[in-house]
């Protein structure tokens, strides 16, 4: 369920409302979380959306997920999803997914956008809240002057992190944008992760390019942000303590997007 209001647009009488989409590729980067890709028919939904899915492991379960690519007319999907505490559905969509799995993918909705008028942007996501600004940043990028954005991206630890390699490389290749990584604590738990180690690269922000802290700090660290569209994405808690602090420091309501799951 997000917090955000819920805008899904209209359908005309009789359009479709449930496409299907094969997946191509379940790449486990951690052990809570798995990068699923699919390719299949056309989805109408609009960059930083969420889609209603529906698996073969739980074929009657429906769970919510961002698409971390906007609309393409090949049916390009890409899913980030990690598992939440004695999900069902979450578990077995990141152990289990498997190329050749079909998935029913229906009802888009939500309103995470970039106003077209807007030339600053802020952008903060906690884990798998990443995955809409993903698709809002590469949609940003078809535009003829995309706005300045920060990306304030969260997690408990460094390896929480887990599209920093991407994150890095996109900030290459997109002059208006800067990542700015986020974490509570400067180093990894001792507890090892093997889906971690397989797919560690060299490639990322080293420790002293990730600023301390949650991300419900990032407003009254880095306020007013009194001119700038502001989008939120991320856990119910975290959205809201950010949420508050937005509005303490003065941003206006009016510019401010936010979901939480």
């Amino acid at each position: 369920m997000t917090l955000g209001p819920d805008e899904t647009g209209e359908l005309a009488l009789g359009a479709q409302t449930e496409w299907n989409a094969t997946v191509v590729g379940a790449h486990r980067l951690r052990e809570d979380t798995t990068v699923v890709r699919l390719i299949g028919e056309f989805v109408p939904f609009a960059a930083g959306q969420s889609v209603e899915v529906r698996t073969p492991q739980h074929p009657n379960m429906v769970r919510r997920l961002y698409s971390a690519l906007p609309p393409s007319l090949d049916g390009k999907l890409e899913f980030h999803v990690r598992t939440v505490p004695g999900g069902w559905c979450s578990g077995s969509i990141v152990a289990d997914s498997h190329p050749g799995d079909e998935w029913r993918i229906s009802a888009p909705a939500g309103w995470l956008a970039v106003e077209p008028e807007a030339t600053e942007v802020v952008m903060i996501a906690d884990g798998v809240g990443l995955a809409p600004m993903r698709a809002l940043l590469l949609d940003l990028s078809r535009r003829e002057q995309p706005p300045r954005t920060h990306l304030f991206v969260g997690g408990r630890y460094p390896r929480d992190l887990y599209a920093s390699d991407m994150l890095y490389l996109l900030t290459g290749e997109l002059p208006w944008l800067t990542v700015v990584p986020v974490v509570q604590n400067e180093y990894d738990p001792d507890f090892a992760d093997a889906w971690y180690e397989q797919c560690r690269v060299d490639i990322g922000f080293r420790p002293e390019e990730m600023m301390p802290g949650t991300i419900a700090d990032i407003p009254e660290r880095f306020g007013p942000l009194d001119h700038h569209q502001i989008l939120v994405c991320g856990g119910a808690a975290m959205v809201r303590n950010t949420i508050d602090q937005l509005v303490a420091i003065g941003a206006p309501a009016e510019a401010i997007r936010y979901e939480g799951f």
